[in-house]
């Protein structure tokens, strides 16, 4: 296919001219119409002044592009058309096209605000929302707002929703492209898969399917390495004219070529993640196959650990994986989906700022002076918790002052393209580190093994002598990429893997819990664990580098032994004694200790016995939250009355069990000397303590308007129970005989509710009128009660009749 042949030259005329007038403008081109490659050139070949830098996500896809634009030149690449990727460059003064990777762009930014010599900034596949290209967006939005009016701003993307950006961008103009280079017939399931089905097995048979009914290469996604080592395992009898390549981020770049070139012979099946959804052109590809799911990382920023998990594809990422067939020629998309299954994938993938671990872009924050994120123009608002989460851990580093502004160590941390912990590890530890930093950066080479880092240190130097044999790629790997972290680093007093991993992870240093299972406590406050059987299962002290991310006991994967000895040679401005006193939910008492702590490790743990009364108190009054307030009737009872004047509008304190508790520090703080148990707060009579919160006007008041008794004819004190939904008493019948007003209490003048008893003390009557009952209900009373209890006064009129608990004398 020649240039003038792409989708994308029909939107290139509008493109270039909202450029030119704007200076900024949002183009959606559909996946193959040719907008990595045509763009710069068509910007080159427009004569826009100064380099043009161009955003990609990934190296291969940086790679691959540079190469084919370069190619389209007939130049070789470093000369009008560049590359810069972490750990190669391949740049000349001549380059007037240079993709790079997105760190690359921040360090940029940050070290030349300015962007001197750079006309215009595109940033590519916009709709995979990196954390770095959504940064970087927004920093080069400043930089054009504050100091270079001139510089142009292209985003682009074949699924981006563009309306918001173009907001963002104050509303920079939209340019579509119509039309794939090719069209792309859709084949989904005709049922879907039954709930018990393997997922390999399901995705190996739909490949044998594509095989069968299609020529030419195919592009499988899988959500990861290992489920495309398992696919492959599967697929070894295809027939011999198809080559199988795995295609996944961490191979080298050797074997990421052979997989993107196109076949020598016969056709390929490339098996590849989601590194292969943009940007990136396989030769020979006619036919792709949609396994559904992709693997994304999550951040939990409560337990400061990130754990991968694999998910549906969204019908973005669907689009984009489809849009892989129609490259070079008509294709084919098998989907592992049935078209009924379609509508329930979500539009898009989250943002990597609302699940990623945020210390590499707060600390890029604090480098660019700004504190608070709200003052960039980023798509979507990083959550605080995880952008508190990742100070935190900065300001341990010591790469972040308490107000947040950036230290010098900071500054130095930046410079290194590793994460914040990695960074501060080698600047503190210096070369020796680097083989520790490069081991942590990649995969685990020795996979299955037990979790001991040292193991896999030793794999580095020499592979034979541990077991299981470690993966050789991998080893190769992470060898080259200690040697360029190593460059400029100076040596340093020798340090265990131990101590080395410490600095890195001062928050995941691991105390071992009582027990036989083996569990420990983290610095940080969480839990880990690890299998029975691993030879560290008895470790007291341990780093864990790496964990499954669980959030509430997380298993340890990676792990270095560190002693006591070595905690306090690192850390001893960090361990202090910390006197607490605190109820023991488990004990159910006040205890009081004074312990020696690292974050939340207890070092050494002794009484202390002479802890004042007032945090004794304090203890106590948390457990009383812990057990619950329970009152005495007694106690009730007023704190009933209170509420029922509080409704009618009495300003007083309220009593009500919420309000209590949130309050019990002023009430019942002072009430709690000598308390230590649960036995002496159950003994604890409230009574006292709530009638103190009430002043004398208010008591005299309660006393007036919500009375604790009832007084009877009789002038017998009968207590009034105000917990119902009115107010309540009992008494004898024969009591209330004479009464002819029905009592009432509070400012509303709120009926009793009256429950007349029996001489034994049986309810016979409950009733909110006793005029009404005495003209009334009483006569049958009286008939049935005559009979039961003769030598009782029931007298026909007991209005008339005087009150009495008296039987009638013997005759």
């Amino acid at each position: 296919m020649t240039r003038t042949d792409l989708p994308i030259e029909a939107a290139l005329p509008a493109l270039l001219d909202a450029l030119e007038a704007q200076g900024r403008a949002v183009l959606q081109a559909p996946p193959g119409a040719g907008k990595t490659t045509r763009v710069p050139l068509a910007l080159l070949e427009a004569g826009w002044p100064g380099r043009i830098l161009m955003l990609e996500p990934r190296r291969l896809a940086a790679r691959a592009a540079a190469e084919r634009m370069a190619a389209t030149l007939g130049e070789p690449v470093g000369e009008t058309v560049g590359y810069r990727i972490r750990g190669e460059a391949k740049v000349s003064r001549q380059t007037r096209i240079e993709v790079v990777t997105e760190g690359i762009l921040t360090r940029m930014i940050q070290s030349d605000p300015e962007l001197s010599g750079v006309g215009v900034v595109i940033f590519d596949e916009f709709h995979e929302r990196s954390l770095n290209a959504d940064l970087g967006l927004a920093l080069c939005w400043e930089i054009r707002g504050a100091l270079r009016e001139d510089l142009g701003l292209l985003v682009m993307s074949a699924t981006l929703d563009a309306e918001p950006v173009a907001r963002l961008l104050d509303d920079a103009p939209i340019i579509t492209s119509d039309g794939r280079s090719h069209p792309v017939e859709t084949r989904w399931l005709e049922k879907p898969l039954p709930p018990k089905a393997r997922y390999p097995e399901a995705v190996a048979g739909l490949i044998r399917k594509a095989v069968a009914e299609t020529e030419g290469g195919i592009l499988c996604f899988l959500p990861g390495e290992g489920e495309i080592r398992r696919v492959q395992a599967l697929l070894a009898d295809l027939p011999g004219g198809i080559s199988v390549h795995p295609l996944y981020g961490a191979m080298d770049f050797k074997a990421q070529r052979a997989a993107i070139a196109p076949p020598t012979e016969g056709c390929k099946l490339v098996l590849a993640t989601s590194i292969a959804e943009t940007s990136l052109t396989i030769d020979g590809i006619r036919v792709v196959v949609d396994g559904g799911r992709a693997r994304r990382a999550r951040f939990d920023p409560a337990s400061g650990m990130s754990r991968l998990v694999t998910e549906r594809v969204t019908r973005a990422e669907a689009t984009q994986r489809q849009g892989r067939a129609g490259r070079l020629a008509p294709g084919i998309c098998y989907r592992l989906w049935t078209k009924g299954e379609e509508g329930g994938l979500l539009p898009f993938a989250p943002a990597e700022i609302e699940r990623a671990d945020l210390a590499g872009f707060a600390l890029e924050l604090a480098l660019w002076g700004t504190r608070d994120a709200g003052e960039l123009a980023l798509l979507t608002t990083p959550p605080p918790g995880a952008l508190a989460e990742a100070r935190a851990l900065l300001r341990q580093l010591g790469a972040l002052e308490a107000d947040g502004a950036i230290t010098a160590h900071g500054r130095a941390i930046a410079a290194h393209p590793v994460h914040p912990r990695l960074a501060h590890m080698l600047l503190t530890a210096g070369k020796q580190a680097a083989p520790l930093a490069a081991l942590l950066s990649d995969r685990d080479p020795l996979r299955g093994a037990p979790v001991d880092l040292d193991l896999r240190l030793r794999a580095l130097r020499d592979p034979k002598s541990v077991s299981p044999p470690p993966n050789p790629g991998a080893l190769a790997r992470i060898r080259e990429e200690a040697r360029r972290l190593a460059r400029g680093l100076p040596e340093a007093p020798a340090m265990s893997a131990g101590e080395m991993a410490a600095l890195a992870y001062p928050d995941r240093i691991g105390l071992r819990r009582r027990g036989d299972a083996p569990r420990w406590v983290l610095s940080g406050g969480k839990g880990a664990t690890m299998a029975d059987t691993d030879p560290f299962g008895s470790a007291r002290l341990l780093v864990a580098t790496d964990l499954d991310g669980d959030a509430r006991e997380a298993k340890i994967r990676q792990a270095a032994l560190i002693t006591e000895s070595e905690l306090r040679a690192l850390f001893a401005d960090r361990i202090e004694w910390v006197e607490l006193c605190r109820w023991n939910r488990r004990e159910r008492r006040v205890e009081a200790r004074r312990q020696e702590r690292l974050g939340a490790l207890v070092l050494e743990d002794r009484l202390w016995k002479d802890a004042p009364e007032e945090a004794r108190a304090r203890a106590a009054l948390e457990g009383l939250r812990d057990l619950g307030l329970r009152l005495s009737p007694a106690a009730e009872r007023f704190r009933a009355r209170v509420e029922l004047l509080r409704s009618g509008g009495a300003q007083m304190p309220p009593m009500d069990g919420e309000s209590l508790l949130a309050e019990a520090e002023d009430w019942l703080l002072p009430h709690l000397a000598g308390v230590r148990t649960e036995a002496d707060l159950r003994a604890l009579d409230l009574l006292e303590p709530l009638r103190q919160r009430l002043d004398w006007d208010q008591l005299q008041r309660l006393d007036r308007e919500a009375p604790s008794h009832f007084t009877s004819p009789l002038g017998n004190r009968i207590p009034i129970d105000y917990a119902g939904e009115a107010p309540a008493i009992e008494l004898r019948l024969q009591e209330m005989f004479g009464t002819t007003v029905h009592p009432t209490v509070g400012p509303q003048r709120l009926p009793l509710r009256v429950t007349l008893l029996s001489p034994a003390r049986r309810p016979v009557q409950t009733t909110m009128d006793i005029p009404a009952f005495w003209a009334t209900s009483y006569a049958d009373v009286r008939k049935d009660m005559r009979g039961r209890y003769p030598k009782h006064p029931w007298p026909e009129d007991p209005t008339q009749a005087d009150p009495t608990l008296r039987a009638k004398p013997r005759r």
